[in-house]
């Protein structure tokens, strides 16, 4: 029998904020993720973190040499979860309503080691 264990938190993307809503209202604890800036923390989310999806730079431009501000967010939130500063939560639910923020995601899961190892791209 073969075992597979994926302790990363799930991340769901979605496309609007009636989504947002049906997710939150039917699973687990979970924190949010919006583009900024945030508004006020959603009825049933234990956490929200915000990202510019404006970026002036590509991700890790020869200038800048940083996170895009999507792993940025990310780690924000998974800081804030492993601190104690916020309410546990089980999953992560993203709020991707541009194709701006749907490719930072997308860049941050696939290009960001630290947060590859932390979150995976659910649904």
């Amino acid at each position: 029998m073969a075992w597979n264990l994926d302790a990363r938190i799930p991340l769901t993307l979605l496309p609007d904020p009636a989504a947002l809503a049906a997710a939150l209202a039917a699973g687990p604890p979970a924190a949010v993720l919006v583009q900024a800036p945030p508004g006020t923390l959603p009825p049933g989310a234990v956490a929200q973190g915000s990202f510019d999806a404006l970026m002036p730079h590509a991700v890790a431009c020869a200038c800048c040499q940083g996170r895009g501000p999507a792993a940025e967010a990310l780690d924000r939130l998974f800081q804030a979860r492993v601190r104690g500063q916020c309410r546990w939560f089980d999953r992560l639910l993203a709020l991707a309503e541009t194709p701006e923020a749907t490719a930072l995601l997308h860049a941050a899961l696939r290009d960001d080691a630290v947060t590859a190892a932390r979150f995976r791209l659910v649904g």
